[in-house]
């Protein structure tokens, strides 16, 4: 890779937000209180939005806003007013899946770059001049892409930005257009609503004269989570994305965990800049997932559901946020019970990564000692010689490193 693609992670909140950057990240995308697909996230005010894109700008950092909702009549006049929001505080990018709200938005905020969303299923290099021929600098492609057509549709469009999804859930439908959590739930997916159905676990109903009796749907002998796709791990093929022309790399995860969403961007910011890949690999088990899979990027892949159970919670435990570091002295924010005597290990940007220490001198937010920090985001501190920063965070594995 002659030059590195730009690593670019979700943000469900601020704070989230600025741990992004914190662990690596050159973008984040995030969504406002309306019109993004992810309506369940804790998401932006206005205010924060502009706070967040201030942030961001103060360290060389981007920030894309999601619209991409497919918009009714009557969305149309909010989301006029929003586009010209976004221009006037200066996001670097929306993203829109909608024709109509494109076309809206070039009116509103001529100024304003436009990514075209993965839910417009970008599958050839025409779609692609379609929408670059409007206007739109980037497009971030469908994931049932393989890398040779990825390639192919470089190749034609030289010129135009392509992103793609390295890493996260996936949705069982087609680009994520899904009805699923309509019919069941009466929640719209494609307007941010999704309940996430595919990952439940279905039952079959009896011939109607034998009885109100139910049975479990098995796709095989593993189970019954038949629509429950697997995670998408690209971790161990970056450089050929690079080489078809991809500019972005972008992790899943908007409603994801502030430990998951340090651990992924930590180990992606590692292995864009050389880390090792196999270390790093064993990095991406450490959050919670499923069963992973590379998709269709190399080529048609039918072993993309985990038929036998939804998700594993990962080799490690999230236990503490670092709030400061003095005088030989950690202080930290409980997210996870610990005692006295416990083994911790150093998630950092730093050279601190993956170093472990034992908690000794532990003490309440009062500065009592104390032998179990068992009150969730008090403060506690305890003895450390490691010069730990502000945002790096602690966990405890739960099976000892080979």
């Amino acid at each position: 890779m002659n030059e590195k693609p730009e690593l670019l992670a979700p943000a469900g909140n601020l704070q989230k937000l600025k741990l992004a950057f914190y662990f690596g990240a050159d973008a984040v995308y995030v969504g406002g209180k309306a019109f993004s697909l992810r309506t369940f996230a804790d998401n932006f005010t206005d205010d924060e939005l502009k706070e967040g894109i201030e942030y961001a700008h103060a360290r060389g950092k981007k920030v894309y806003v999601a619209a991409n909702i497919f918009a009714r009549n009557g969305d149309f006049t909010r989301l006029s007013e929003y586009f010209f929001y976004l221009q006037t505080i200066g996001a670097d990018a929306v993203l829109i899946s909608d024709p109509g709200a494109f076309r809206v938005c070039r009116k509103a905020a001529p100024c304003l770059p436009v990514h075209l969303s993965t839910q417009a299923n970008t599958t050839n290099a025409q779609s692609a001049a379609f929408w670059k021929d409007l206007g739109v600098s980037r497009v971030v492609l469908a994931r049932e892409l393989s890398l040779k057509e990825i390639g192919e549709i470089h190749a034609k469009n030289p010129d135009l930005e392509l992103e793609a999804f390295v890493h996260g859930a996936m949705c069982v439908s087609y680009s994520g257009r899904c009805l699923l959590s309509d019919y069941l739930d009466g929640r719209s997916s494609n307007r941010g609503a999704c309940v996430q159905a595919c990952r439940y676990r279905y039952s079959v109903r009896t011939e109607e004269k034998r009885g109100d009796e139910w049975f479990p749907v098995e796709e095989d002998e593993k189970g019954a989570y038949f629509m429950n796709s697997k995670d998408l791990n690209m971790s161990t093929h970056l450089k050929e994305l690079a080489e078809a022309g991809v500019c972005s790399f972008k992790i899943e995860g908007r409603m994801k965990s502030e430990y998951y969403l340090a651990t992924v961007v930590n180990a992606y910011r590692r292995l864009l800049d050389g880390g090792e890949i196999s270390l790093l690999g064993e990095e991406l088990k450490c959050a919670a997932h499923r069963a992973y899979t590379t998709a269709y990027a190399l080529g048609n892949n039918g072993d993309t559901i985990a038929c036998d159970n939804s998700q594993t919670k990962g080799t490690c435990e999230f236990i503490a946020v670092v709030t400061d570091c003095r005088q030989g002295r950690v202080y930290a924010e409980m997210r996870g019970r610990f005692y006295e005597g416990d083994v911790l290990e150093i998630l950092s940007p730093s050279e601190q990564f993956r170093k472990a220490f034992t908690v000794a001198d532990l003490k309440d937010g009062a500065g009592n000692s104390c032998t179990d920090a068992k009150r969730v985001q008090d403060i506690y501190s305890f003895a450390c010689s490691y010069p730990l920063q502000k945002g790096d965070i602690l966990r405890r594995r739960k099976e000892p490193l080979a």
